[in-house]
């Protein structure tokens, strides 16, 4: 069966990276949904272990020989979307079957969405849960966004992503036509999600939450998240962000306590 059709309206960019043992899974998860979406997969580090997984799902493959990166992947995935609606998928996480149902559903019903997202969860120690502390404060940030005429409030959303990023990369459906591209800037390592967020909560145009857990992200030692938190990179780049939002003695008092809540994400 081929994984790409001109009929469909949504497509799941994954983006590989080296030779990630979860992969499969989160194939498996996207070909379970629901409602069935496009499937392609993009890398900028090509090896036999990722086309293999291409042919065995026969899923459309795209290898990035310009610039790479994290930003670079994304952008260049995206580009290769013909379809109105498309979500990145990250290689190590999955997907309800009723992520894209859901998804679509709630964007039919607004006149102009330009990015959808859901509640999530994480895998620990491969275990799902709901139950973790910065996860609890992020649905606390997104309580405005629940109420259904101020989905287009760009005053509420620039409010909410004031206080940090509650919003999931990877759970992210984005309306193709009313989102510029590159959608992504190339200028940090950890925060270029939240940069994306605040550059879209400035158009018109509504933000659709979904507070059910619709997808699960994966935290590992070998994960990004992980990484970047240990190297303590992701310090100055939240406080960059918080300076978008306020001035830099606010912005670094609340960088002070969003921080020490970002160290749920360590095993």
């Amino acid at each position: 069966m081929v994984i790409e059709g001109k009929d469909m309206v949504h497509t799941f960019v994954i983006c590989a990276y080296k030779e990630s043992e979860y992969l499969e899974e989160c194939i498996l998860s996207l070909r379970a949904q629901t409602i069935m979406s496009n499937i392609i997969m993009v890398t900028s580090t090509p090896n036999e272990y990722i086309s293999g997984l291409a042919k065995i799902y026969n899923i459309p493959l795209y290898v990035n020989d310009g610039e790479s990166g994290i930003t670079q992947d994304w952008n260049f995935g995206l580009s290769k979307v013909k379809t109105k609606l498309a979500t990145i998928a990250h290689q190590d996480d999955i997907y309800e079957p009723a992520y894209t149902e859901e998804f679509v559903r709630a964007i039919r019903h607004t006149k102009k969405p330009i990015i959808a997202f859901s509640d999530y969860g994480e895998i620990r120690n491969g275990e799902k849960t709901v139950d973790v502390q910065m996860l609890k404060i992020k649905r606390i940030m997104l309580l405005p966004l629940r109420i259904r005429f101020l989905k287009g409030s760009r005053f509420v959303r620039r409010r909410v992503l004031s206080m940090g990023d509650p919003i999931c990369c990877p759970s992210v459906m984005f309306a193709m036509g009313n989102v510029s591209q590159p959608v992504f800037n190339n200028h940090f390592i950890c925060c270029e999600d939240w940069e994306a967020w605040e550059k879209l909560s400035r158009e018109r145009g509504d933000f659709i939450y979904i507070a059910k857990p619709l997808m699960y992200h994966r935290i590992h030692e070998e994960s990004t998240t992980t990484k970047t938190l240990e190297a303590g990179g992701r310090i100055e780049e939240n406080y960059e962000m918080f300076c978008k939002f306020w001035p830099s003695p606010i912005a670094r008092l609340i960088n002070k306590f969003y921080t020490k809540s970002e160290e749920s994400n360590e095993l």
